[in-house]
């Protein structure tokens, strides 16, 4: 019906959609202000709708409101843009709403059909970028590392000046690379690599693979060696996991590590890329060769204490036996000692006389002084150990001191150094020798059940006293049964007087000498300071051409940095305090002496692991599985199953990965400190190629 045939009292209606939660109130609002005289019908969406002003979905509501007049409907619009629903128009006639439900299905297939094609288009380009995002980003890398190292270029309005680092050994293959890149470009430029001489220290370049970085990064972690100084990562290779093997010494325990090392080694290049982004697993990653020298060496020491899971195992037969007939009273005993007079009778002998081919006899397995007899022998052996291994660092030491001609510190550092630690430490290993080769388990009073204690020993050898001289009575008693050798006593006398002179020598000598030395250069040489060397074919100065003769002495090649002394005496030859020499002097005197006596004791901890791994592992042992075999077998074999499944979870997670961190925290330690402190500086710098590889890798971890 058209707007002008229709009558004033025609029933109309209006149709939209509005927010849910508004319903009620919108349908309390028409009631009253049509008083009644309108119909509303809702009927709430499944779906949620999106609103177009907030751009949020939301839950909506479609209604439709019956009146009758034209004043009806203009209350309606008004109510209804009150509470901003949404108005559609709808045809009056069916015809017409039929036509217009058809446009717009017509209209949605449309846009289906377009956003359709859209979504396939645009997922096509996603995969077709995704397929070149990765080369992309590290184009864009590449570019902004090669621009950034571009930046820090010097130029002029021909040419481009870079200054850098560069491995000597390189010098070629980087002239090689720039003749032939140039050959390339076609241009009538040639490049030129040519060597200037800088003050900068060098930074320290060491060649690296996948077996020997891991001890690099435990070296680096300490300090960065400085240039040309001795690199120890060699020698950590093969101390570092011989120390954890002799705190870790159990060759079942071993074997387990070696066995887990194996399969990180085996599936590194697939491990490589699995654990990318995970710290820890990352950190056992990386040392990995670490672990499975770390295993090998525990397995070795394992063998020396004949430990396997703290059971002994009697490869090449025991040397020990007993000799009593059967009518002996074994049960009237609780406990037996057995002979180790190897030239006993042979009713009475049960010592062969010759030791165990490899490590400890098993019989000390069975024996209730057990833990007394391997405490003296570990203790013994960790004090070897360590005295060797602070000797070798002083034996490194000097080949620093060669290098750079340090005569000074060879003649008034090195040897007082090595006197002491040689007459005090050394002489105690020596000690250690002769009582383990001349006294035996006989009955002999020199050479048997006397033998004297080191420790003892020591302490008269620091107190000036004979140890085989006791009081009784005011009156002197010599007792010989103690004495290691004729003359023990005044041998002893002089190595602890010339020992002690060597403190005064190391202290003073080399301080003096050098404010000698400052002094004579500063009377006569600065009246040819800044001279022109006739003879100079570079026409530098007398000064630049004695640098450069005691660098050539050195070795050192004219782009080379100059090291000679502590003091820096080529570049800082001018400035020199004795005050701060002195000082610096002191306490590295002090430090050494003192750190003998502490670093010697330091070394214990080797014996002090290994016997508490030892222990621990044995009560494991024992606390386990004596539960399950004292139960009768039906239930002794079930519960056996659950005690050895709690056995491996604890020696797995205790006794390896534990104390293996422990004791690798400890060889961390004993190298840092007692090893390192005798010989190394650490105070370089690493030297950082332009790597295109280290660049993407950062990019990588940074997202």
């Amino acid at each position: 019906m058209s707007e002008r045939n229709r009558s004033p009292f025609a029933i109309g209606f209006l149709a939209g959609i509005m927010n849910r939660d508004k319903v009620s109130s919108f349908e309390l609002m028409l009631w009253r202000f049509c008083r009644g005289n309108v119909f509303l019908k809702t009927a709430d969406l499944t779906e949620l709708v999106e609103d177009v002003t907030t751009n949020t979905l939301q839950a909506k509501t479609v209604f439709i409101i019956f009146f009758q007049g034209e004043q009806l409907k203009n209350k309606c619009k008004k109510i209804c843009d009150g509470f901003k629903a949404t108005i559609y128009p709808c045809p009056e006639t069916l015809k017409e709403r039929r036509e217009m439900l058809n446009g717009v299905s017509m209209r949605l297939d449309e846009l289906k059909t377009v956003l359709d094609q859209s979504l396939n288009l645009r997922r096509s380009i996603l995969v077709n970028a995704a397929q070149s995002i990765k080369t992309w980003f590290a184009q864009v890398h590449k570019m902004k590392a090669i621009y950034h190292t571009l930046n820090m270029f010097s130029h002029d309005q021909k040419s481009i000046i870079a200054e850098c680092w560069a491995p000597k050994s390189e010098i070629n293959r980087i002239r090689e690379i720039l003749d032939l890149e140039t050959k390339k470009i076609d241009t009538n430029f040639q490049t030129i690599v040519h060597f200037i001489t800088s003050k900068e220290a060098p930074p320290t370049f060491n060649r690296v693979d996948k077996f020997t970085s891991g001890f690099q990064n435990i070296v680096n972690a300490y300090g960065v060696p400085s240039y040309r100084e001795i690199n120890p990562t060699p020698f950590y290779a093969i101390t570092f996991p011989f120390l954890f093997g002799v705190m870790f010494g159990d060759a079942g325990h071993g074997l387990l590590m070696l066995l887990a090392a194996g399969y990180l080694i085996k599936k590194e290049n697939y491990l490589k890329k699995a654990i990318k982004g995970n710290e820890i697993f990352e950190l056992f990653f990386g040392g990995r060769y670490i672990m499975f020298l770390m295993a090998v060496f525990s397995i070795y020491a394992g063998f020396l204490y004949n430990d396997f899971f703290s059971k002994s195992t009697n490869i090449f037969g025991s040397k020990w036996k007993v000799t009593l007939g059967k009518d002996f009273p074994f049960e009237d005993i609780q406990q037996f000692t057995l002979n180790p007079d190897p030239y006993a009778n042979e009713t009475y002998k049960m010592y062969s006389g010759t030791p165990y081919p490899f490590g400890i006899d098993p019989v000390w397995q069975l024996a209730t002084n057990k833990i007394t007899f391997t405490n003296g022998l570990k203790m013994k052996f960790s004090v070897i150990i360590g005295i060797m291994q602070m000797v070798f660092g002083l034996v490194i030491g000097l080949k620093n001191h060669l290098f750079f001609r340090r005569k000074i510190s060879i003649l008034f550092e090195f040897i007082p150094q090595i006197i002491f630690i040689s007459l005090i430490f050394v002489y105690l290993c020596l000690m250690i020798f002769i009582k383990w080769i001349k006294y035996a388990g006989t009955d002999d009073k020199l050479t048997g059940a006397c033998a004297p204690n080191i420790l003892l020993e020591l302490i008269n050898m620091f107190f000036l006293k004979d140890g085989t001289v006791t009081v009784v009575d005011g009156e002197k008693k010599y007792d010989e049964c103690k004495r290691l050798y004729p003359g023990q006593h005044h041998i002893q006398m002089v190595f602890v007087i010339v020992a002690v002179l060597c403190v005064p020598v190391m202290l003073f000598t080399k301080p003096l000498l050098k404010l000698r030395e400052h002094n004579k250069r500063t009377k006569y040489g600065s009246r040819f300071r800044g001279h022109v060397n006739p003879l100079s074919v570079n026409g530098h100065s007398s000064d630049e051409d004695d640098k450069h003769d005691k660098a050539e002495r050195m070795g050192h090649t004219s782009n080379s940095v100059i090291n000679l002394e502590d003091d820096a005496e080529l570049e800082n030859e001018e400035h020199f305090e004795f005050g701060e020499v002195f000082v610096e002097q002191t306490i590295h005197t002090i430090e050494y002496f003192l750190g003998c006596v502490s670093h010697t004791a330091s070394y214990l901890r080797l014996w002090a692991l290994s016997l508490a791994h030892a222990e621990l592992s044995e009560v494991l042992w024992t606390m386990l599985f004596k539960m399950g075999l004292n139960m009768a077998p039906p239930v002794g074999a079930f519960v056996m199953f659950f005690i050895f499944s709690a056995w491996g979870v604890i020696t797995i997670g205790i006794l390896c990965v534990m104390e293996g961190l422990s004791a690798f925290l400890h060889a961390l330690r004993l190298h840092w400190v007692e090893f390192q402190s005798k010989f190394y500086k650490g105070e370089g710098y690493e030297f950082m190629p332009f790597s295109f590889e280290k660049i993407l890798n950062e990019a990588e971890l940074a997202e």
